[in-house]
């Protein structure tokens, strides 16, 4: 007599099936961080999950963050950092140690995972084969006091003003994962540290991508009552920006997630990292995880 396990995983590779079809040849990108990066367990089931993805077909491109491993460093060697607008404010001496953090030890970190689970991955930062031309992100407040629009200097923090795909859709026709590291070159020579977020999407739109998936702390977009949003049109998403309603760092990832649809991206998920193997139960079952976002 066979063994109900063995049942439960047929029934469960029958209902992948479809899912597998629809989406074999597609891109998804997908940023990485958060709590999901934090826990050992979590990092090898995402390692897991995105080997998966690549053995059926789809193209898998992680780009990943590194905020609390940056903030460990810093304090390590005693560098002061500041964040204004929740971003961090990013000089010479910083930028260096962002540089080495993120392009180093994470991106690394990462391809390791990658490889202990049987998949293939390089590690990248956008200044590899001009991945990501940047320039210095500009941000502006008005005084409080005065009334007077104050210009805010955030350093080396920069934006993507090009993104050269070439790479990626070389390894896109191999076992090869690319795992990004959110670095920038701009035509100033400078490095800038761009927000994972940010780079996602721009990387996102650049590829058409069919996905753009942000694993994020917390179960997705929530109502004003506190309640999941499973589904959202843009027009909705930018309602709640406007009236308020979404706050804190969801509003950089719903901003994020409408510039990707508007730059071509399918659809855009917002996930609970905390969640074991979240990235295969949105893509492979009828969802019920996150918030999805697609145009309109």
């Amino acid at each position: 007599m066979a063994d109900p396990a063995h049942h439960q995983i047929a029934a469960t590779l029958i209902e992948a099936l479809p899912y597998m079809r629809r989406f074999a040849g597609s891109t998804f990108v997908v940023k990485y961080g958060g709590h999901a990066m934090g826990s050992a367990a979590l990092a090898e089931g995402f390692a897991r999950d995105v080997v998966l993805l690549k053995q059926v077909g789809i193209n898998p491109v992680v780009v990943h963050g590194g905020g609390p491993q940056i903030k460990a460093m810093l304090d390590r060697l005693k560098i002061k950092s500041e964040f204004v607008e929740g971003l961090r404010v990013t000089d010479s001496a910083t930028v260096e140690i962002v540089e080495m953090v993120l392009a180093g030890s994470i991106n690394k970190q990462i391809v390791a995972a990658i490889h202990a689970v049987g998949g293939q991955a390089v590690g990248l930062s956008g200044k590899d084969a001009q991945l990501i031309e940047a320039a210095k992100l500009t941000r502006s407040r008005r005084d409080p006091q005065s009334s007077i629009e104050q210009v805010l200097d955030l350093g080396f923090v920069g934006e993507p003003v090009r993104i050269r795909t070439r790479v990626l859709e070389v390894l896109a026709g191999s076992e090869i994962v690319p795992v990004i590291a959110p670095i920038g070159l701009g035509l100033d020579g400078h490095t800038y540290n761009i927000n994972a977020d940010t780079a996602a999407g721009a990387i996102a739109a650049a590829l058409h991508a069919r996905k753009l998936v942000l694993l994020t702390d917390v179960a997705g977009v929530l109502d004003g009552a506190g309640r999941l949003i499973s589904e959202l049109s843009a027009a909705e998403a930018r309602a709640l920006l406007a009236d308020g309603t979404v706050s804190g760092g969801m509003i950089p990832k719903l901003e994020t997630a409408l510039a990707a649809l508007d730059g071509g991206v399918g659809a855009v998920h917002i996930l609970d990292g905390r969640l074991p193997h979240v990235l295969l139960l949105e893509t492979f079952t009828e969802g019920g995880v996150g918030t999805k976002i697609a145009a309109g």
